[in-house]
């Protein structure tokens, strides 16, 4: 399809994008790479994960997107002592009926907040896993699909805080973005100061439609890539695995494992819906350096000296960057 027909596609169906971006602005002071970040998730249907301290808005700011794109939403609180079926759902007897009946959880919902995800142990983790890859779960015997759109979005402390659990290889792998946020600006602090003081509750209205989201999607996989740029994709993911034939010969003994072709795709998918959120019926480079590091660093697995000597899988995919040749 030519370049022309699919920048008025994008033209047409990203409008919503602007009322969505000032309905959740009514309630979130900043945060806009974070809401941006979301967006893409919820454009490609990749799960998300939020990493900050606590008090960043992280949860609020999901409460607010499922209230302005009128989705169903649930939000899982992760303790030390919660189970599996306490997300997924179990089966009860039904004594009327003389049957067992399966009782859903809080996981058939549009928009899931996972929050504070790595306060659980990894057995309930892993109950999210067929969940997050399959959309699907199972109670009992009986698989029942989840909802259309269906995206998790976890939230977690830095690791290093009190009684935490670090999320198994495997689950990270399965979440398309891990975004770090950060403190907010000092004017910025000001206003959600004088804006959460005043005792109003500010809540988002309805402003754009589940469908709008599926219309979206088609769109976004008939964006253009271009090959060098698939080639670029391809070149980032295979340096985390071999950093030596990129001439980068001092991190072979930093990196334990590289992206898997996860990344690959993930990143193919983000570049473009990044590009549609700019209005863009085309990927650039820029669209993959402004994602790529919410798609690589937590899918690069260090070795014990990269610990010792303090370095950190950002650092490496910084490296990544400005190694890799630019198309």
């Amino acid at each position: 399809m030519d370049v022309r027909v699919i920048n008025e596609m994008v033209q047409q169906q990203s409008a919503f994008v602007d009322n969505l971006s000032a309905e959740v602005g009514k309630v979130i002071v900043g945060q806009k790479p974070m809401v941006d970040r979301i967006l893409i998730g919820l454009l490609t249907g990749g799960h998300v994960l939020l990493e900050g301290v606590p008090g960043l808005a992280k949860t609020l700011t999901v409460k607010t997107l499922a209230d302005a794109l009128s989705m169903k939403f649930s939000r899982v609180q992760f303790t030390p002592d919660l189970l599996p079926a306490d997300v997924t759902g179990t089966v009860i007897y039904n004594q009327s009926r003389s049957e067992f009946i399966a009782k859903k959880g809080p996981i058939f919902a549009n928009l899931v907040l996972a929050d504070e995800i790595n306060r659980a142990p990894a057995k309930v983790q892993s109950a999210l896993l067929e969940a997050m890859q399959e959309r699907q779960v199972t109670i009992g015997d009986t698989t029942h699909m989840l909802p259309d759109p269906f995206l998790v979005m976890a939230t977690q402390n830095p690791i290093e805080q009190e009684g935490t659990y670090a999320l198994p290889e495997a689950q990270l792998d399965r979440f398309m973005l891990m975004v770090k946020v950060g403190y907010p600006s000092k004017e910025d602090e000001r206003t959600i100061m004088d804006r959460m003081t005043t005792g109003l509750a500010v809540k988002a209205s309805p402003v754009a439609t589940p469908e709008q989201i599926s219309h979206a999607r088609s769109v976004i996989n008939q964006i253009y890539i271009d090959e060098k740029i698939r080639d670029y994709i391809i070149n980032l993911v295979q340096a985390t695995r071999d950093p030596k034939a990129y001439g980068m010969a001092d991190m072979a003994d930093y990196i334990e494992y590289g992206a898997s072709p996860r990344a690959s795709i993930y990143l193919n998918m983000a570049a473009r819906a990044h590009a549609f959120l700019r209005r863009r019926g085309y990927v650039t480079p820029e669209d993959i350096k402004a994602i790529g590091a919410d798609v690589l660093r937590h899918r690069v697995i260090l070795t014990y000296e990269a610990e010792a000597e303090e370095i950190t899988s950002e650092q490496v995919v910084r490296k990544l960057f400005d190694h890799v040749e630019v198309p």
